[in-house]
């Protein structure tokens, strides 16, 4: 009976692990999808207007960081979980 407690405790912390480490990957995957989405949304809009090139470029920094902010935050909750498992 204790044996199959033990069991039950470690494939619960596994399970756990795992689903924070798909989650960590889902978010870098999901952060550079955004980031080539706007990348590309940039070029496409420097293309059909090179005088606004100043502001494209601006704004496309701000939003990449941004994106970026926001993976770095889902990576580090995912790793704490990891950790604090």
């Amino acid at each position: 009976m204790l044996a199959f407690m033990l069991l039950q405790a470690a494939a619960g912390a596994a399970f756990g692990t795992f689903g924070a480490a798909i989650g960590a990957a889902l978010a870098a995957f999901a952060a550079g999808y955004g980031i080539g989405k706007v990348g590309s949304s940039a070029i496409d809009g420097i293309a059909r207007q090179p005088e606004a090139t100043g502001n494209i470029r601006s704004t496309t920094i701000i939003v990449a960081g941004m994106i970026e902010g926001a993976c770095l935050l889902a990576v580090i909750t995912c790793l704490l979980a990891i950790v604090m498992k």
